[in-house]
């Protein structure tokens, strides 16, 4: 059974259960304690954090998934200052590039994108303004029913999008590049441009000791705080009396509550409600499409570039982007291991997902030897291989109309997902925004209805 550690709690307090220990999650049983409500997360995997659950490499903890935020986003950062934790965040530089035609381009300032050659100057200059465009628009609901590759095609000109946008769509989406909303793609580039610093290129935020040490600190707050956090325990459904949830059924057993909020990818919270909902907002749960992810994790003895973030503008590779996480990780050891992610989305049911992870090394080996000509297998001395089915919500066109709300059929029960917040991309300080929303909204709700 999974772990159950709470501290004894004051009588009648009103109990959430939590589906969910990923960043959202977390978030929303923080809220909780400070709203006087006993939360009890559940999380089917071993550790909490979700996409941000870590591993051992080279001695220290990281992310499966490579994580950091942008210096403008305020929820994370809010949330580290509550808890007084500002002086473990650091703001580094976060040099980029863009592999296109066998060559590796930095694409890191406004005069590097006037450098880029592949493009003639005037699309160069049509590609340096798009954001500025993007930053015009006032609604982002006039975009929603454009496809992105017709309103790149329209701002950018045909060429910049062959070249720059086209082979990024379609390693990210796949077969549904031409069918991403528009207001997506803008509310990328108006957050992406926002993190850049004029001249001096982009500037990321990332947390000392990794993800896990922040993860770390929330679990010990909502503990201390009378929560409780269940690893190894999935939900399987829930209890409801007259239209109103009364428990969440685990693995391994009931727990009676007053509400719950679950963060999980929407067809799995269709599974979990099961016979509480009709047929029809079932299937506008099971309607939202997702790929999956695949991080190749690389420990190498030595760097691959001076840049932190490599887009790959090649479809034929079988991944759309080279992290470098040691250019930007605060902390580098100079005798320590380069840590290089390798990311690839794609459907759960692709033949790539189901390979093992000596396979898809072998698979990936040729293709960045491709673009390093210098890199040597020997290069590498430990290697791990990530999945996720649930990574990235396909946001297509109409995506605004198909989306479910926060709140569901069920009194009491709400979701906080990051298929829910479009226009914006998933993210950590959105996880961490949405969860806290949606703790203070149902605690609200409860304070209504359950006697003091």
């Amino acid at each position: 059974m999974g772990e159950f550690v709470s501290i004894s709690m004051p009588p009648n307090r009103p109990r959430v259960v939590v589906i969910g220990a990923g960043f959202a999650g977390l978030a929303a049983a923080y809220e909780l304690v400070r709203q006087g409500i006993e939360p009890v997360v559940v999380e089917a995997d071993s550790q909490p954090g979700g996409l941000a659950a870590s591993f051992e490499a080279d001695g220290r903890e990281i992310e499966r998934f490579y994580h950091f935020w942008y210096h403008d986003d305020p929820y994370l950062l809010d949330l580290v200052e509550e808890m007084g934790l500002r002086d473990q965040v650091v703001t580094r530089p976060s040099p980029t590039g863009l592999y296109f035609a066998g060559k590796l381009f930095r694409l890191t300032t406004p005069l590097d994108v006037l450098r880029f050659t592949p493009l003639p100057l005037i699309h160069r200059i049509r590609l340096g303004l798009i954001v500025l465009a993007a930053r015009r628009i006032k609604s982002w609901r006039e975009l929603d029913h454009i496809s992105a590759a017709d309103w790149l095609v329209r701002i950018g000109g045909r060429e910049g999008f062959r070249v720059v946008w086209e082979p990024l769509l379609v390693g990210k989406f796949g077969r549904y590049a031409y069918e991403v909303s528009a207001a997506w793609f803008w509310a990328k580039l108006v957050l992406r441009g926002g993190s850049r610093k004029g001249a001096r290129g982009e500037s990321l935020m990332y947390y000392k000791g990794g993800f896990k040490a922040l993860v770390d600190s929330m679990v010990v707050d909502i503990r201390s705080h009378g929560g409780a956090l269940r690893l190894d325990t999935p939900a399987i459904g829930i209890d409801t009396s007259n239209g109103a949830i009364t428990a969440v059924r685990t693995q391994h057993d009931v727990i009676a509550c007053e509400g719950a909020i679950t963060t999980t990818a929407l067809p799995i919270v269709a599974d979990v409600m099961g016979d509480a909902i009709d047929a029809g907002y079932a299937a506008r749960l099971r309607n939202v499409k997702y790929l999956g992810s695949m991080c190749l994790v690389l420990e190498l003895d030595r760097s691959l570039s001076e840049l932190y973030w490599m887009n790959v503008n090649d479809p034929s590779f079988p991944f759309v982007a080279v992290i470098e996480h040691t250019n930007m990780d605060p902390n580098e050891r100079e005798d320590g291991r380069h840590i290089v992610y390798l990311s690839r989305y794609l459907p759960a049911d692709d033949s790539v997902y189901r390979m093992g992870a000596q396979d898809f090394l072998d698979y990936t080996v040729p293709h960045l030897q491709r673009m390093f000509p210098a890199f040597e297998r020997d290069w590498i001395k430990a290697f791990h291989l990530w999945r996720a089915p649930y990574t990235q919500p396909v946001t297509t066109v109409g995506y605004a109309d198909a989306i479910p709300g926060n709140d569901t059929p069920v009194e009491g029960f709400k979701i906080a997902s990051m298929a829910q917040i479009y226009p914006e991309d998933r993210g950590t300080p959105h996880a961490v925004r949405e969860g806290r929303k949606i703790a203070k909204a149902l605690a609200a709700e409860i304070r209504a209805r359950v006697p003091a």
